[in-house]
């Protein structure tokens, strides 16, 4: 296929996704309200042929004992589905869990798919005192536990007074039960009430409870099942037994061992689907939660799928192999943008269709420098903003867009909130298009200004110690054409001086070397797009796992001081305004506040953004219904979950 021909066509597919139309969708919280908004009444429930096998044998109670008395109602994209069948998927193992999990989480409350309202979900209803400092959620009664368990305020206790106020399970308290310094109280009120208190005005709270950031699914922890596993409930002596006998060292071992809802297939959840075998299996299977607690408007029990595989393999390239061969039912994770030509050519044979949604990470590769570098001297450099400066301008991306791209990405652009974003305010909008210039001149001359004299070969540069000026990028080839991308950026900034060694690797070892930030320089996607304000991580050091430019930094914020290094300077302005932003309910201060760190952001250029990102393909069978041609695929949503993956389904002919 010829190269002109390839761009036409990217081309074609930018407007075409432009112009589809986003499929309705409606979510009604429960019954009553779908029967007040559409004068229809739910009266008589449907469940899954499987499911009607076990009731008929006496294995399961009726369906309409297993839902609570207030399920919730997903309207279906496209029609109401059909039952049975296996979504088949592809992921690289317990490390890829992403992969399984952002189609099984639940929260307490929910993001709209547009991202623009938050919903009600485990919770049905809530209210806020007018303070801000008061949240409380109802919970929706009767719901239950796969296993048949009810699922009550009690559960959430659990979570909260046994695992997150246990030093031995949780050491670090988590930041998003943080406001001001102190943690948040809960408390029930009754079986399905809960309340948190917070000592300060909780602004942002809501958002973070809705997003991938808040507490997720480890807030429901079944304690009917783990507390077998928990020294407040089993004799000291017992629990070390059971310890030994299962192969670890401490009781938490265990304890963590038995909540993992992807290692253990014994471990009840709430969500559409349950684990049916370990993870490390490689095929992982997960089967319906037979008392899953949403319906369609027919009364049908979700989801319509029995199950859920994920192939192990050994890569990316496997995976978007597996596309093309039409092994794959849907999926958009690791599908990569330059295989879109051959995506497109393949469809009638794979018998597919390739769908394409607004990808919201705020850049597709966020260079990360390390600013914690354990090398004094290569920390200075690194630290001095006209070295990050330079090696901004002497990044070449229009040619970057056009060779490893395909010409897919609108505009080169640093790391900044969308246009879509309400945070996209003045100071937002001046750092994306900061130092996005290609002026290899310039970079030069700050070079010079810092005094990083040539060798006498006048080849690299040198540091003040004498030795040659090198980094050592280290990435992970997934989310996007970064081997290509990343050995034109070491001849970019080998072109002023900078010497420049590539090292890839899987991304579980890449990992490991975050926390004790060894790493020179490295890159990921940008994070969180139009809700951005939930996680600023590229913004302020905000979380190790994401701010990957200054863990130390990080690690001290998340740690509420425990750990890492206490930043200083401009950073930790940051840091003050951001906990400013976050004890205030007033939504225009917020955006004042907001926009005096996105200031400091674009004077500092702590994070290297390149380019916009393309449209985040997607391959889906053609006989897999009520999946979206367009949407946003958010990781602060956990897309797909956005999507409802329970009213996928596949058509029989």
């Amino acid at each position: 296929m010829g190269r002109k021909f390839m761009i036409m066509l990217l081309i074609g597919a930018l407007c075409l996704l432009a112009t589809i139309p986003v499929l309705a969708q409606k979510v009604y919280t429960t019954l009553s309200e779908y029967e007040k908004l559409t004068g229809k009444k739910i009266e008589i429930f449907h469940e899954a042929p499987m499911l009607r096998v076990k009731v008929a044998a006496g294995e399961l109670p009726p369906v309409e004992e297993r839902l609570p008395e207030e399920p919730m109602v997903i309207e279906p994209y496209e029609e109401i589905g059909q039952y049975g069948g296996t979504w088949h998927r592809a992921w690289m193992g317990r490390a890829d869990s992403p992969a399984a999990a952002r189609i099984v989480e639940e929260r307490l409350v929910r993001f709209t798919r547009d991202l623009k309202k938050i919903i009600p979900n485990v919770a049905e209803s809530w209210e806020i005192s007018e303070d801000g400092k008061i949240f409380t959620f109802h919970l929706r009664r009767g719901m239950k536990w796969s296993d048949g368990y009810p699922f009550t305020a009690d559960d959430i206790m659990f979570s909260y007074e046994d695992i997150l106020l246990n030093d031995e399970l949780t050491p670090a308290k988590p930041a998003w039960l943080r406001i001001g310094g102190k943690l948040g109280k809960l408390e029930k009120l009754d079986e399905y009430t809960i309340r948190f208190r917070f000592a300060q005005p909780y602004g942002l709270f809501l958002k973070i409870v809705a997003s991938s950031f808040g507490p997720g699914m480890s807030l429901f922890q079944p304690k009917h099942y783990l507390k077998n596993f928990h020294p407040r409930y089993v004799p000291i002596k017992k629990l070390e037994e059971m310890t030994k006998e299962e192969g670890f060292e401490f009781w938490y071992q265990l304890f963590q061992a038995k909540s993992d809802k992807f290692m253990n297939p014994d471990l009840p959840v709430i969500s559409a689907w349950k684990a049916k075998n370990s993870a490390t299996a490689t095929l992982f299977i997960m089967e319906r939660n037979p008392y899953f607690w949403k319906l369609d408007p027919e009364g049908n029990q979700l989801p319509y799928i029995d199950r859920v595989t994920h192939s192990l393999v050994e890569s990316v390239e496997m995976i978007n192999f597996k596309a093309m061969t039409g092994e794959i039912d849907m999926q958009a994770r690791h599908i990569l943008h330059e295989n879109y030509p051959v995506l497109m050519e393949g469809r009638e044979k794979g018998n597919y269709r390739v769908t394409k949604y607004l990808d919201e990470f705020e850049t597709n590769m966020a260079i990360c420098l390390n600013l914690n570098h354990k090398d004094p001297i290569l920390r200075k450099i690194i630290q001095d903003k006209r070295f990050r400066i330079a090696l901004s301008l002497a990044i070449n991306r229009d040619e970057i867009n056009e060779l490893c791209y395909l010409n897919m990405c609108e505009e080169p652009r640093q790391v900044a909130p969308l246009p879509q974003s309400p945070y996209y305010t003045k100071w937002a909008k001046k750092l994306a298009y900061e130092y996005v210039e290609y002026d290899p001149k310039k970079a030069n001359e700050l070079l010079d200004e810092m005094g990083l004299k040539w060798d006498k070969d006048h080849k690299y540069r040198l540091r003040p110690d004498g030795k040659t000026l090198s980094l050592t990028f280290e990435f992970t080839p997934a989310w996007g054409p970064w081997t290509d991308a990343i050995g034109l950026i070491k001849e970019y900034w080998e072109a002023i001086g900078v010497k420049t060694a590539i090292k890839s690797e899987e991304r579980s070892l890449l990992y490991k070397r975050f926390p004790a930030a060894e790493h020179d320089v490295t890159c990921w996607t940008g994070h969180a797009g139009i809700q951005t304000i939930i996680d600023p991580a590229y913004y302020l050091p905000f979380n190790p796992n994401a701010s990957k430019w200054c863990v130390k930094y990080a690690d001290w914020y998340w740690s509420g001081g425990k750990g890492g290094e206490e930043p200083t300077g401009d950073l930790r302005k940051c840091i003050d305004l951001y906990e400013r932003i976050k004890t205030t309910m007033d939504e225009e201060e917020q955006l004042r506040l907001w926009d005096e760190i996105m200031r400091l952001n674009a004077e500092n250029l702590w994070v290297i953004g390149t380019l916009s990102c393309p449209p985040l393909l997607g391959v889906v069978k053609n006989n897999f219904r009520n999946v979206p041609e367009r949407g946003i695929y958010s990781f602060i949503v956990n897309s797909p979950a956005n999507f409802d993956p329970e009213q996928f389904f596949i058509k029989k002919k």
